[in-house]
């Protein structure tokens, strides 16, 4: 069985308790506008082109079959519409200007990287993250890597946005050690609006979470002018107040490192510009949602 993996960070403290290897899997069911890693939401490999670590070596032009990089008065040219995703030029850009996203990768070969850090998982108590994109859009891969990193007694978080029907999703929840999920917009039409997808399932999932018996984490991401406000806030923490297995509910500043991604995709970016909120408003809304008596973090 092989997956489409887009990156393994080693050394990851983000991405759950302790030190932690975090595998990123390809391909996402929604579509946020403000995504921090926008190469990780279609499915398949994608090239990324950085326009100024081009150093005109034009070895690109000869290596690509499409001829989708063309050599112009001197000047390189890069024509994403003829672009194959094949890859040929980035195997032999060494100034990094062509990076391919995204590569077929067998559970074994994502063993023998995580494997090398068990010290520091155990030491820690750490482990792996699996995360996306969206882990449930590959879950019969998600589920043997959770089944390998079990067997060398290596814990397992999962990073999800929780929509699919839990009758589908426990088969690898219910398996793994914390669940750490995205609740971002209460109200389910401007949920819609931003994501391309409603949030009756998320909430229905919510609402039946403690029924796995895994522990699990809340998380909003605090994005400019679509989740910070007072009352979305309100709403989310007031529905968490039932979730008797969770942590804590967090609220993530809003990242902005994802713009050089677009520019590369050679895609919109709905947020450029944006930057995260300030530290006093941050701690407002955490306030805001400790009235719902529920354990808050808050990364400003």
């Amino acid at each position: 069985m092989t997956g489409m993996v887009t990156e393994i960070q080693r050394f990851a403290l983000n991405d759950g308790p302790g030190i932690r290897t975090t595998v990123f899997l390809k391909g996402c069911d929604m579509h946020c506008a403000w995504c921090h890693n926008p190469e990780t939401i279609n499915a398949g490999r994608e090239l990324h082109y950085y326009a100024d670590q081009c150093i005109g070596c034009f070895k690109c032009v000869s290596a690509c079959p499409s001829k989708a990089h063309k050599r112009i008065d001197g000047v390189h040219r890069f024509y994403r519409n003829l672009c194959i995703q094949c890859g040929q030029c980035a195997q032999v850009c060494y100034a990094g200007a062509m990076v391919m996203s995204g590569e077929e990768m067998t559970i074994a070969q994502i063993m023998k990287q995580i494997i090398q850090d068990k010290p520091y998982y155990d030491d820690s108590l750490g482990g792996v993250t699996i995360s996306g994109g969206e882990t449930l859009c590959q879950l019969d891969f998600a589920l043997e890597l959770t089944k390998a990193c079990q067997a060398e007694n290596i814990r397992v978080g999962v990073e999800t946005n929780l929509n699919r029907p839990l009758a589908v999703a426990r088969v690898l929840l219910g398996q793994v050690d914390l669940i750490m999920c995205d609740f971002k917009l209460f109200d389910s039409q401007a949920h819609r609006h931003w994501t391309g997808i409603g949030n009756e399932t998320i909430k229905e999932n919510l609402q039946r979470l403690d029924e796995l018996g895994i522990p699990y984490i809340v998380r909003t991401p605090v994005v400019p002018g679509v989740t910070d406000s007072d009352e979305n806030i309100a709403a989310i923490s007031g529905f968490l107040k039932h979730c008797k297995r969770m942590r804590y509910y967090e609220l993530l500043n809003y990242n902005p490192l994802g713009a050089p991604k677009y520019q590369s995709l050679s895609r919109l970016d709905p947020f450029k510009g944006a930057k995260p909120l300030p530290k006093a408003r941050m701690r407002e809304l955490a306030s805001i949602a400790a009235r719902a008596g529920i354990p808050i973090r808050i990364d400003d």
